[in-house]
């Protein structure tokens, strides 16, 4: 295949998952303990690209570059872009002085989908595409952008979050663009959230008369934006990917299903039931760990009860009869008073609580 660039975005302030994302970026929430951007830099990695560009956030930017480092992990030629979160347009042309010429595949770094990206890659180059887009359909396609298609899969309109869509296609998280793209961009202006909105710049790329075509999703596709998003991701993940893989301590335990524990951690008198992941030097003691739930390294459990979660590391669990659904984060502590009963809490902003 001829040389493609990617461009990965992990920029955003991630307000939707405060307060994680005051110290993390969203991208690095990790989902069977391994952060959602790794999962999206495996796909890409897959399709022989080797020079990247990731889009960070002033905020949140040195998080990203700690995790992807040089980009060697995936065989990548990294380049770090830093851009103001002012629309997926506004990236692409921030990017410009790294994507040069070149064509390129746009991927979201909080997005997932069950398909890799190979083979989108080489329908865009053989059809000589100037816009290949992914859709899938969607219940509620108003929170989305929105494609209407013609018999022949060419995209007649889009429209961002429409109140009235004229479809259930929602565009996902991936995009193929020739040069032509950045024509587009410089022909639209900000909507009304201020931003430079990339449908936009689709559209015009319809109206300018490029080959502009779409391309339906037959597996899952998941965007983390939000809490119960990342819970049904990360089932998703564990569900698909793993494997009964038990290395660690286990003493006086029951361990069913698939459940992956490595050498480092200790099981003492619980249960754990899979698909679930234990975390490198992580402690469980006189607890049940149900199915759909990552435990993140160097994390305790006492005396707890957990299903279907996601726990960031270093946290400490202990005297909770049932936790469920629920977004941990990194140190965090939650415990039970055993004196008399009362609720104490140390939340921060933007925190959530279900009693």
């Amino acid at each position: 295949m001829p040389t493609l660039k990617a461009l990965v975005l992990s920029g955003g302030r991630g307000t939707r998952l405060r307060p994680l994302t005051f110290t993390l970026a969203k991208q690095l929430i990790p989902l069977a303990n391994k952060p959602v951007l790794g999962y999206v830099l495996d796909q890409v990695a897959e399709t022989g690209i080797n020079q990247i560009g990731v889009i960070i956030a002033p905020e949140t930017g040195h998080y990203v570059k700690e995790y992807v480092k040089d980009g060697s992990e995936w065989g990548f030629d990294v380049t770090y872009i830093p851009q103001e979160p002012l629309g997926l347009a506004h990236a692409v042309k921030t990017a410009k002085p790294f994507l040069d010429e070149e064509s390129f595949i746009m991927c979201l770094g909080d997005n997932l989908q069950g398909q890799g990206l190979t083979a989108f890659v080489k329908k865009f180059t053989k059809e000589k595409m100037d816009a290949l887009i992914l859709l899938k359909p969607v219940d509620d396609p108003t929170k989305f952008g929105v494609a209407t298609l013609d018999e022949k899969a060419n995209i007649i309109k889009l429209v961002e979050k429409p109140k009235v869509p004229a479809s259930n296609l929602a565009i996902v998280g991936t995009y193929i663009f020739s040069n032509k793209i950045f024509k587009a961009i410089d022909q639209i202006t900000p909507s009304w959230r201020g931003e430079l909105e990339i449908t936009d710049a689709i559209q015009e790329m319809i109206n300018m008369g490029f080959n502009v075509k779409a391309e339906t999703l037959s597996t899952w596709w998941l965007d983390t934006g939000k809490k119960d998003d990342i819970l049904t991701a990360n089932a998703k993940i564990l569900d698909e990917y793993t494997k009964q893989e038990i290395n660690g301590t286990i003493q006086d335990s029951k361990i069913e299903g698939r459940v992956a524990i490595p050498e480092s951690a200790k099981v003492v008198n619980s249960v754990l039931r899979g698909p679930c992941v234990i975390g490198d030097n992580c402690t469980i003691e006189n607890s049940f760990i149900g199915p759909y739930t990552s435990i993140g390294n160097g994390t305790k459990i006492v005396d707890s009860s957990i299903e279907y979660s996601v726990i960031l590391n270093d946290a400490q669990i202990s005297g909770v009869d049932r936790l469920e659904e629920s977004l941990i984060g990194k140190n965090a502590k939650v415990t039970r008073n055993h004196r008399n009963g009362c609720l104490k809490l140390h939340e921060g902003d933007y925190s959530e609580v279900e009693i």
